[in-house]
């Protein structure tokens, strides 16, 4: 069935398309994941389908009787709500019923209180909030009453999240699903998601989580999309070998441009001009030439300031908020080369201790010792440092004019841009013209351009696509200075760091030497140990039940009549519960009758599934 169907869709920017003649449809039970640069208009398109942009030709059709979720990028929620106001006000099935029932008590409208019921009935919805309140616990909302305004940007992003999980859509749209969300969540929602049966359209630049949600992924690149079935790996495969196939073609047209250049160059002999459709041909093998340059990879190993042997050395911090212990008495003296990757739930203090080494906050006790050679280099996950109006370009040599490499040569600025994906066409455009995913990038570029021998980086990966990590990542991979990271992102921690720094509740923070996916590792292992701890004394209690069991071959005769009693109870339960039905789907208009029967309607059904039970259990041993 076809939940999608685009059809030479396009955005026309006025002095360019941004994409055009883009033709796709998504079936049901697709997850696809849209990939992309930053600018190349994942965002953009995700809005279109979504309905909030037009088109600018072409057409987009939903079927129509399915349900659509968005979780927008900057999601637009209602600032005089709480966070359980803005759940309810979905518009489902469920919370139509329950604003019905809401309605019937306060007006005593019994034909709505009977059908209200009924839906909930039918839908099983009378735990809707309980539901509620755990998938926003599972998201790290935990003020239910909270107003909107009074929430993060991370916090409001994971609302509308929950939102749109809760409504449980037919087809959901997800941008950037995974930001603001902590290593823990993301491995919940990715399981979530990854087992459920809806229909998904997402942008994500997790690696790890497109691998494990996705079963198909479209490439948003030069104004066209290339579809692959599969997940992320089967991607880069298959990506792979149509980039060789690309190479060898390329190869051949140059050849063949170049035997036509000759014959282009030669003078005409016979014939006073040379054949039209030849001088045409040359021109169209050249144009498509002219579309694949040959890149030259230059090995970002940017030289970093002398580092002296006394680093940044952390004695015995400990941090405090409101009651609430964050950082207890923690020791660490950083040595040359280390990357260390911080992980954590939300607001567990991680940012709080970069922004104690930093300087920027003061530890309750203990002290941050930084060596005089040490030149700090810090990304945080604040607001952007730029003037809209300055040209990209500018923006970065107000801070160098070239940047010094490790064997010595020295890089020009614009070089260094077009390293980090920023062409000399885009060094030239003002910053209010980029994306959201470029102006990070850039504000990235600002710090690296500095030279710092330590590097803390605050989530570093967010909005950034997968092109500029794989940049990020070489960049760091090959850089000298020290590294301290936060990050959601599982595939760049566990490709940049050797070391963790694991906040793991009150205060208490593991030094794990080790990379993110070996520090999980771990942490089973540890579960496993205490759960085979505690398997000897269930294994008693299992051992003393079999015995109970075994002796127990035959009902008592205590048990038997117990057993009677309980069909015949069950029969009465089923022959009451039948009339109640009947007697509020009836002709009843007494208000306060039927929320009686209501009543006893609930408390019968809770008595017959205890039961029910009981009756299953006697019955396996008659």
């Amino acid at each position: 069935m076809n939940y999608l169907s685009a059809e030479n869709i396009g955005r026309d920017l006025g002095e360019r398309w941004l994409f055009k003649g883009l033709t796709f449809g998504i079936l049901q039970g697709e997850k696809v994941a849209l990939i992309g640069s930053n600018g190349s208009g994942k965002t953009t398109l995700l809005n279109m389908v979504a309905g909030v942009t037009e088109t600018d030709g072409g057409e987009i059709s939903i079927r129509k009787d399915i349900r659509t979720g968005y979780l927008e990028q900057d999601p637009d929620l209602n600032e005089h709500q709480t966070v359980l106001e803005t759940i309810f006000n979905a518009e489902n099935e469920i919370t139509t019923a329950i604003k019905n029932y809401e309605i019937a008590t306060e007006t005593n409208d019994v034909d709505l209180m009977a059908t209200a019921i009924e839906t909930l009935d039918a839908l099983q919805a009378w735990d809707y909030e309980a539901k509620v309140k755990q998938i926003l616990g599972k998201l790290g909302i935990h003020d239910f009453d909270k107003l909107i305004s009074q929430l993060s940007g991370g916090q409001r992003k994971r609302v509308a999240l929950a939102k749109v999980l809760i409504d449980n859509p037919d087809f959901i749209i997800l941008d950037e699903p995974t930001n603001h969300l902590d290593l823990e969540t993301i491995e919940w929602l990715e399981g979530y998601l990854a087992t459920s049966n809806t229909t998904l359209f997402l942008v994500t630049h997790d690696r790890y989580f497109l691998d494990k949600v996705s079963n198909r992924i479209m490439e948003l690149a030069n104004n066209q999309i290339h579809k692959f079935t599969g997940n992320y790996a089967y991607y880069l495969e298959k990506k792979a070998e149509r980039e060789a196939i690309d190479a060898v073609v390329q190869e051949k047209n140059q050849q063949r441009l170049k035997k036509e250049l000759e014959w282009m160059r030669r003078q005409p002999k016979a014939r006073t001009t040379k054949a039209q459709y030849r001088i045409d041909a040359f021109h169209d093998l050249k144009e498509k030439t002219s579309g694949h340059k040959k890149e030259e990879k230059i090995e970002l190993n940017v030289r970093t300031e002398r580092m002296g042997k006394k680093i940044i050395e952390i004695h015995d911090i400990s941090k405090s908020y409101n009651g609430k212990t964050f950082i207890d008495h923690f020791n660490y003296t950083f040595k040359r080369g280390d990357k260390i990757g911080i992980v954590g739930k939300n607001g567990m203090g991680k940012t709080t201790m970069l922004d104690i080494i930093m300087g920027l906050t003061k530890p309750d006790s203990g002290k941050v010792v930084k060596g005089d050679t040490i030149k700090i280099g810090y990304y945080s996950q604040g607001g952007l440092d730029f003037s809209e109006d300055q040209k990209v370009i500018d923006a970065i040599r107000e801070y160098a004019e070239f940047v010094k490499l490790g064997d010595g040569r020295e890089l020009s600025i614009s070089a260094f841009l077009t390293m980090f994906l920023f062409p000399p066409k885009v060094q030239h455009n003002y910053i209010h013209k980029l994306s959201g995913g470029e102006k990070r990038r850039l504000q990235l570029m600002k710090v690296l351009v500095q030279s710092p021998n330590f590097l803390i980086l605050d989530e570093p990966t967010n909005d950034l696509d997968i092109d500029t990590l794989n940049v990020l990542e070489e960049f760091l991979e090959a850089y000298s200075g020290c590294l301290l990271v936060v990050s959601h992102d599982r595939y760049f921690m566990d490709k940049i760091i050797d070391h963790v720094f694991a906040f793991e509740g009150h205060g208490y923070i593991k030094d794990f030497p080790g990379n993110y996916t070996e520090y999980r590792n771990y942490k089973d292992e540890q579960e496993k140990e205490q759960q085979a701890e505690a398997k000897p004394k269930e294994e008693i209690k299992e051992e003393k039940a079999a015995v109970v069991t075994e002796e127990k071959k035959k009902l008592s005769y205590k048990e038997k009549r117990e057993f009677e009693q309980l069909e015949k109870d069950m029969a009465a339960m089923e022959k009451r519960k039948g009339e109640i039905i009947e007697l509020m789907n009836g002709g009843e208009t007494d208000f306060e009758k039927l929320h009686a029967l209501g009543a006893e309607l609930e408390n019968i059904k809770s008595s017959l599934e205890e039961k029910e039970f009981r009756w299953l259990e006697l019955s396996e041993l008659a």
